[in-house]
């Protein structure tokens, strides 16, 4: 059995351990059975598995389901199956594939919480997924909340997902498996590189640990720290944004005029208020007003922002060169504005 983290399951609870057939999921539902087996310290948990076919892959596909319909059988494990027709789905929506299949998992997972199915869900993602993570959201540009990663506990309204192998290798689960001649299914586009993931994985990463073969430990530990992090700053910017952030905006005589037509939500942010705060927060104070009205910043944005403030955004050769006048405007991304008046900087959507 391989170790794993058990300190958000406790006795009565009902998991669900998702599972592709893969060696991850395949290890995880196996340590999760003896763990509810054992004669001694057993897990004592309503146990059952979720497999979704999103049907990409034809026959391997339907494949993969039959081997984890015989190994819950054989398990006496019950089994929640899901027809997910991604291809479907992605002319429908246009998600890129990986987007449509893990959204279309993620739908189903809150399913089976909602309807009292399970508690928590159990996914399998492993160290080397988390190190993978974190490097593909290093090149891509992310803050600190997208290199946090992937989380070991996930909260939603009516349950959790719960990724106990986060601290696994997964070279330690497949020398389990072996160990114990329980064969899994590989997926064959696991080995395709034209997915960002499987580039990072067969080419990138090899590469680098060249540099550090310890890489993957180290791109774990990052992503604890961001998550640590954000969790700090989060809980910094419940205390001090009610105190920043001004509906609408002001009115001759006094006061505070706030729409009530669709998709003219605003908020403000006095220059004078934002102008004492550190660099570091006045970033995030600017994003998270962004997000209250749904929308999110790159940091080109979040630096234009700056300079239309008055603020040096940084000594970037592409930092911006925006007018910090009153009257002057910026139109960002995600139908996103902001206007600057002598006083405030007004957010404002424009649909």
């Amino acid at each position: 059995m391989l170790p794993f983290d058990r300190t958000q399951l406790h006795p009565g609870d009902r998991i669900s351990v998702a599972i592709s057939g893969g060696a991850d999921s395949v290890a995880l539902l196996l340590t999760l059975h003896a763990a509810n087996s054992a004669k001694h310290d057993a897990l004592g948990i309503g146990f059952s598995a979720v497999h979704i076919n999103h049907h990409l892959r034809g026959e391997e596909s339907n494949a993969d389901q039959q081997f984890v319909e015989n190994l819950c059988i054989a398990l006496d494990i019950p089994l929640h199956l899901h027809q997910a027709n991604i291809p479907a789905r992605v002319a429908e929506t246009k998600e890129t594939i990986e987007e449509a299949a893990r959204n279309a998992r993620y739908d189903f997972f809150n399913t089976l919480l909602a309807s009292g199915h399970a508690d928590s869900i159990l996914t399998a993602h492993t160290l080397d997924d988390q190190a993978e993570t974190v490097l593909m959201k290093l090149l891509r540009g992310a803050w600190t909340e997208g290199l946090s990663a992937i989380h070991p506990v996930i909260t939603l309204p009516k349950g959790k997902i719960l990724r106990p192998f986060l601290n696994t290798r997964r070279v330690d689960i497949e020398a389990f498996l072996k160990s114990t001649n329980q064969p899994w299914r590989e997926d064959s586009t696991n080995t395709d590189t034209a997915f960002t993931r499987n580039k990072i994985r067969h080419e990138l990463l090899p590469q680098l640990r060249a540099y550090n073969p310890n890489l993957d430990q180290t791109l774990a530990n990052l992503a604890e720290l961001a998550r640590e992090e954000e969790s700090r700053w989060q809980t910094e910017l419940g205390k001090i944004l009610p105190q920043l952030l001004l509906p609408g905006k002001p009115v001759r005589g006094g006061g505070r005029a706030v729409s009530t037509t669709p998709g003219q939500s605003a908020v403000s942010i006095e220059l004078d208020r934002l102008r004492a705060l550190d660099p570091a927060l006045r970033r995030r104070v600017l994003r998270a007003a962004a997000r209250q009205l749904g929308a999110r910043l790159s940091f080109d944005e979040t630096s234009r922002l700056l300079a239309l403030c008055g603020f040096r955004p940084g000594l970037s050769a592409n930092a911006p060169t925006v007018a910090a006048r009153t009257g002057a405007s910026l139109h960002l991304s995600n139908h996103l504005r902001a206007d600057r008046s002598p006083r405030e900087l007004r957010l404002f959507l424009q649909k």
